[in-house]
């Protein structure tokens, strides 16, 4: 499967926990992994791509920021 085919599988993946309503910390745990292929895909295709590179870069810091929000989400739920 090729860098780009991976990310598709994973996105569809991650919209297929949404809809089952599974749990925020196997969700997180799916979008750290697209954001490992991700950065793959923007490696493989070299350092050149501008809007590759802001695009992963943005979900790292979509990913790192919302983090605690998603667990404190977790934890009230589960509380």
């Amino acid at each position: 499967m090729s860098d780009p085919e991976h990310v598709l599988d994973r996105l569809r993946r991650i919209e297929w926990l949404e809809r089952e309503s599974a749990p925020a910390a196997t969700v997180l745990n799916e979008v750290r992994a697209l954001l490992a292929d991700a950065e793959a895909w923007v490696r493989s295709e070299g350092h050149g791509n501008a809007a590759a590179e802001a695009a992963v870069a943005a979900l790292r810091d979509a990913l790192d920021g919302g983090e605690e929000t998603a667990l404190a989400a977790e934890r009230t739920l589960v509380a």
